[in-house]
């Protein structure tokens, strides 16, 4: 049993994103929506001027942050969340990444919504709503300004998922964050529940690394047949709307299981 067959959240989104294990998908399109009427989930970057976090744990962070908005036992049919999050994956899962620090930060930890912090990195993915409706905590906040320089992790151990970027192409902190917290939850739609149950032991924490040229090459080159991915070596992949900062259908995460 997959963990959206468990969880109605994530129903939605494996029916969506994982259109090749055939399951029912209600592809709508909600490029003519008003901008205000758009769904999305803000994330939110802890980015203190004078102590700045490092790019890769930041990501983990963001990446962790919006699953586990996803899974918090308010998301749960009947509880608080479940409306708002049911409504917002059964469209396209639009993520905007927002920077907050000091007072701004501090403000976010009183809405709904989930912190993860990963070595000193905090990021806060909260509850979606429509764009038109943020509440002024999050309105308020810069879009941009959210780049942080590239850092230099090392190999990621194998005892978590793994998010592999794109290496050609260039994405803002935010937008990275964005495509992470994407993938994470396309890996959980689709995992059994036992390999969900423990990853929630680990607090949904996974390694994001910039994939290297030939394992990137080998990864997308897998994805050509996605079941099959899938099923032999765990992969998924994220492919981008092109709202914002790359072009429609890029691959920006390659997605895989622990």
């Amino acid at each position: 049993m997959t963990a959206a067959e468990q969880e109605p959240v994530l129903e939605p989104v494996a029916a969506r994103y994982a259109w090749w294990l055939g399951l029912p998908a209600e592809r709508t399109a909600d490029r003519d929506v008003p901008p205000e009427q758009v769904w999305a989930m803000p994330v939110v970057l802890r980015m203190e001027k004078s102590a700045p976090p490092s790019r890769t744990p930041l990501l983990e962070a963001a990446a962790a942050a919006a699953l586990a908005v996803c899974l918090h036992g308010d998301a749960r049919p009947g509880g608080p969340w479940y409306e708002a999050l049911h409504t917002w994956t059964s469209g396209h899962i639009r993520k905007v990444a927002r920077r907050a620090r000091g007072a701004h930060w501090d403000a976010v930890q009183e809405l709904p919504g989930v912190t993860m912090e990963v070595d000193g990195a905090q990021a806060r993915a909260l509850l979606p709503c429509r764009v038109g409706d943020l509440p002024r905590e999050v309105s308020r906040l810069q879009i941009s300004g959210s780049d942080l320089p590239a850092d230099e992790p090392g190999p990621a151990p194998g005892d978590r998922p793994v998010l592999l970027l794109n290496p050609g192409v260039t994405m803002s902190a935010g937008k990275a964050a964005a495509q992470v917290g994407h993938a994470t939850m396309l890996l959980a739609a689709l995992l059994d529940s036992a390999r969900l149950a423990a990853w929630a032991v680990q607090h949904y924490r996974c390694y994001v690394r910039v994939a290297e040229a030939e394992q990137w090459a080998r990864s997308t080159a897998a994805l050509a047949r996605p079941h099959e991915a899938w099923n032999e070596h765990g992969l998924v992949a994220v492919r981008d709307a092109g709202f914002t900062e790359v072009e429609p259908g890029t691959v920006t995460v390659v997605a895989r299981r622990a």
